[in-house]
């Protein structure tokens, strides 16, 4: 296999496993374990591809935020964006400088998957309580943003976790019982972040040899599949979520998970 297919498959494992509550990066780790290692800057560049995706499908709200700012709701909103993504980028920075490394074995990423799995079948079930008693809730409150902010950083420390599917359940759980409202929320929060970590991961990468080692044609071909392929996987999500639960993913976890370990040698 050519190193440039190898790139354009996992740019479609990013972009179809991102956003769907299934975990990329565990996905990304696993497919790597068989079409070779790559650099922190092409991983995380690629789930910028994928964000990109997000910016298209919300431009118009995105759009809406921006220019009118100065009304009561988007400051608000926009705070709140802010709060997550300001939590999110100091504990993300602690935890670099801490020296944390992504594990590159199957085995915890497969456990990762199945406790993940078992995790968001309870929390599909308190959140369908909580919503039944408090009714439909559409409001951000600053809690919320608080615990998004954190469960980034936990997703992204544990391979595994999934993004999507930690921060959506955390904020069903602390209030956002809206499906849509804690969706966007989660989706429009990982834009900042995920571009700030590729653009941390960059300015550490160029002028050093890391640069010149880098696959840039690679990467390129990565970022587009990423990103088109991420298009068309959040805008299946937006519709399936109106009339589904989060189950079937679930259940993908457990299978999967539990088929990884039943499969790989101890210690892979």
């Amino acid at each position: 296999m050519t190193d440039l297919l190898a790139a354009l498959l996992l740019g479609i494992i990013e972009g179809i496993t991102e956003f769907l509550p299934i975990s990329s990066t565990g996905h990304l780790l696993i497919a790597q374990h068989w079409l070779g290692a790559r650099s922190d800057l092409f991983n995380i560049s690629i789930q910028a591809g994928a964000i990109l995706a997000v910016v298209v499908i919300y431009w118009k709200r995105l759009w809406g935020l921006a220019v009118g700012f100065t009304q009561r709701d988007n400051l608000d909103y926009l705070l709140k964006l802010g709060l997550a993504f300001g939590i999110t980028g100091a504990l993300g920075i602690a935890v670099k400088k801490a020296g944390f490394t992504l594990p590159d074995h199957v085995t915890p990423i497969a456990w990762a998957l199945v406790l993940g799995g078992v995790w968001m079948i309870a929390a599909e079930h308190f959140a369908a309580k909580r919503a039944a008693a408090l009714g439909e809730r559409s409001e951000i409150t600053w809690t919320v943003a608080t615990l998004v902010g954190i469960a980034q950083v936990v997703a992204g420390v544990f391979p595994g976790t999934s993004r999507s599917a930690a921060t959506i359940f955390v904020a069903l759980l602390a209030g956002t019982t809206s499906r849509a409202a804690a969706t966007e929320f989660a989706f429009l929060v990982g834009i900042p972040t995920m571009f700030a970590a590729s653009g941390y991961e960059l300015m550490g990468v160029l002028g050093t040899p890391a640069a010149a080692q880098e696959d840039w044609s690679a990467l390129a071909v990565a970022f587009v599949a990423s990103a088109v392929t991420a298009f068309i996987a959040v805008k299946w999500l937006l519709r399936y979520i109106q009339s589904h639960r989060f189950t079937a993913f679930a259940i993908y976890r457990l299978v999967f998970g539990v088929a990884l370990l039943w499969l790989m040698p101890a210690g892979s």
